[in-house]
């Protein structure tokens, strides 16, 4: 990867800000008074092990998470707010199409849905590499194509923030150096995503990092400064590193 072309301007106004975030799941606390934020411009990482608190904590960024206490600011507004509607888009682990649908189908659907003008399909077809897929059907396609029409449908209208969950778990090597070539268009388009992840190898394609470990904020870094302050060469054992040294 090619860090070099990564977007130089970065706006100091962060783009999401949680403060004293509370949070409860299916009877048990996820987040118990949690602060961050995420940089505006670039690919901020949230990274940490299953179960961590990574979707929720995207759920409650997009607006779909019940929270029992705290804020959450996104663009400079309250999270989930109407406002944020056509600015903030969110990408799930499951491709969130229908697969009964040509991708172009799909795309021409919620480009109307979202007010994304007819022309935005084209472009879309083109930055996330299905233009020669456009005509077949979302179930004929493979996972990885699947999970480019999903991301396609997410950066209708251009976006400014776009929330990734997961999304290049279970592709091969090749399906995932593309997707992350898509990823970078987007930032240098001025876009910032989150991507989450729990593959720590991940963590060197991003700009910054967020380390979550049971719903706590181990370490809010960049992937030079992860490998560095732990004496490390490799993010996994870095992550380790972290945790065994009783950080956050």
């Amino acid at each position: 990867m090619n860090r070099g072309s990564r977007a130089a301007t970065v706006s100091p106004e962060p783009a999401v800000v949680v403060r004293d975030l509370r949070v409860r799941r299916g009877g048990r606390t996820v987040f118990d008074g949690l602060d961050l934020e995420v940089a505006r411009g670039g690919v901020t990482g949230l990274m940490g092990p299953s179960g961590c608190g990574k979707t929720t904590l995207m759920r409650t960024v997009v607006g779909t998470q019940r929270v029992r206490s705290g804020r959450v600011t996104v663009l400079g507004e309250q999270a989930g707010t109407p406002a944020l509607r056509h600015r903030v888009a969110y990408d799930t682990q499951a491709a969130s199409v229908y697969s009964d649908l040509t991708v172009e189908q799909n795309l021409r659907y919620f480009a109307r849905l979202t007010g994304a003008s007819r022309s935005d399909v084209g472009r879309v077809l083109d930055q996330v590499n299905l233009r020669d897929q456009a005509s077949r059907r979302v179930d004929a396609l493979s996972g990885g194509q699947a999970s480019r029409v999903s991301l396609g449908v997410a950066i209708l209208g251009r976006p400014e923030l776009v929330v990734l969950d997961e999304p290049t778990v279970g592709l091969d090597p090749l399906l995932r150096e593309e997707l992350w070539e898509v990823f970078r268009s987007l930032t240098a388009e001025g876009a910032t995503l989150v991507v989450s992840s729990h593959v720590m190898d991940e963590a060197l394609r991003c700009d910054r990092l967020l380390l979550m470990r049971d719903g706590r904020l181990v370490a809010d870094t960049t992937p030079e400064r992860l490998l560095s302050e732990t004496r490390t060469s490799d993010p996994d054992r870095a992550f380790l590193a972290l945790i065994e040294g009783g950080a956050g």
